[in-house]
């Protein structure tokens, strides 16, 4: 899993995190359930046994689930995360409009 940080080598703190230290959590656990769907679906993609290559990608998808209440949280508890979110998914809206025209952002 992602090593960005460690805030409590698997012990809980001596007082309880304040705002900002629980979205930087969040942001880990975030980070944590990509990395996990990489790491699924990369093992998914090395193997030829149909079992295991479902079993691995349907829980690629359950972590996906979990990245979604992740961002969702953190949605709810930083004012302007969705804004900027949205920000970004129109910048990119914007780029595939332009490719789509013929142009080019490249």
């Amino acid at each position: 899993m992602p090593e960005f940080m460690n805030p409590f080598s698997g012990v809980v703190p001596e007082r309880k995190m304040n705002k900002a230290e629980l979205v930087r959590a969040l942001r880990l656990g975030l980070a944590a359930e990509q990395e996990a769907v990489h790491l699924y679906e990369s093992h998914a993609d090395a193997t030829d046994d149909e079992l295991a290559r479902a079993v691995l990608l349907d829980i690629a998808n359950e972590e996906r689930v979990h990245a979604g209440e992740f961002q969702r949280l953190i949605s709810i508890l930083v004012e302007d995360e969705a804004d900027l979110l949205n920000e970004g998914a129109e910048e990119v809206d914007e780029i595939a409009e332009e490719i789509r025209r013929g142009g080019s952002k490249t």
